[in-house]
């Protein structure tokens, strides 16, 4: 997986927004205005930061060397994930639907509805 495969993983959730909050060298995604995953674009190796259940985190954590607490975040909800190759590209997607998720199961019920309307095909 490289930057420009993650990104585009990214931008195709609904409702996601990339801005540069804390500067053009970190593209923070967020889904209607929550935070959900940060890449720091030009690190080598390529690095995400992403939102995860504590309980999940430790886990994944235990499994893969290159998971570890959040560089920068809350080290009890989010993981810093290195894209180096060793974590296979099914499980790198997972962690970024699970932080995806969490982020919208905590919104408010009709922003939910706003997402979900987002993803309905036209017409249908």
């Amino acid at each position: 997986m490289d930057l420009n495969d993650l990104k585009t993983y990214l931008h195709n959730k609904p409702g996601t927004t990339e801005e540069f909050p804390f500067g053009p060298e970190v593209a923070v995604f967020k889904v209607l205005g929550k935070m959900y995953a940060l890449v720091p674009w030009a690190e080598e190796p390529l690095r995400v930061n992403l939102k995860c259940d504590p309980d999940l985190a430790e886990v994944l954590r235990a499994t893969y060397p290159a998971v570890t607490p959040g560089y920068h975040m809350s080290k009890k909800h989010w993981n810093t994930v290195v894209i180096d190759g060793t974590i296979p590209r099914h499980e790198i997607l997972q962690m970024v639907d699970n932080s995806y998720d969490l982020i919208v199961e905590k919104m408010k019920k009709a922003d939910r509805q706003r997402l979900a309307e987002m993803i309905k095909p036209d017409g249908f």
